[in-house]
């Protein structure tokens, strides 16, 4: 569930789980740190959460935080929804490599943790077979992504355990 930030007229900007103004820079804090926002804007209820975002990402550029490229910045204002329709291409089929990788990564930890005895130490992750669409599946990584962690934290345990004997 996304953080909802509500943004006011005067450009305040209202964390609603906190309770409490936030910056631009602690928008960009949460969202460094894995949470969702969804920006609106008070009177109107129109979602302002895009528009904010590129606004983070100016405001990097003007610190020079993230400097991008002139020549990509005209690029992408001439040829505007044909870059967007790019991106979102590129974006998704990028995303799609990122979980597959994961889950070859997965399934080769699992082989050597098996091979190595270890595999009674942490149970193995559910292959997701399920095709969400947008935010579904990056939570859907997010989990499985928790799931190795905690197998990993599980067989470090273990590891840590064989030592001491």
């Amino acid at each position: 569930m996304p953080y909802v930030i509500k943004r006011y007229s005067n450009r305040k900007l209202y964390d609603t789980q906190e309770s409490r103004y936030v910056t631009l820079e602690e928008l960009e804090e949460l969202i460094r740190a894995g949470k969702e926002i969804s920006v609106v804007d008070v009177s109107t209820g129109e979602d302002l959460t895009s528009v904010t975002l590129a606004q983070i990402i100016l405001e990097n550029e003007r610190s020079r935080r993230a400097a991008l490229p002139t020549a990509f910045l005209h690029q992408l204002i001439k040829h505007g929804e044909a870059w967007q329709e790019f991106f979102q291409r590129s974006l998704k089929q990028s995303l799609e490599g990122i979980i597959t990788s994961q889950r070859e990564a997965d399934r080769a930890f699992r082989d050597w943790a098996a091979r190595s005895g270890w595999a009674s130490a942490a149970p193995a992750a559910e292959p997701r077979n399920d095709r969400r669409a947008g935010g579904d599946e990056a939570d859907a990584l997010r989990e499985e992504v928790a799931g190795l962690r905690e197998q990993l934290r599980a067989l470090e345990e273990r590891l840590e355990k064989k030592r001491e004997k």
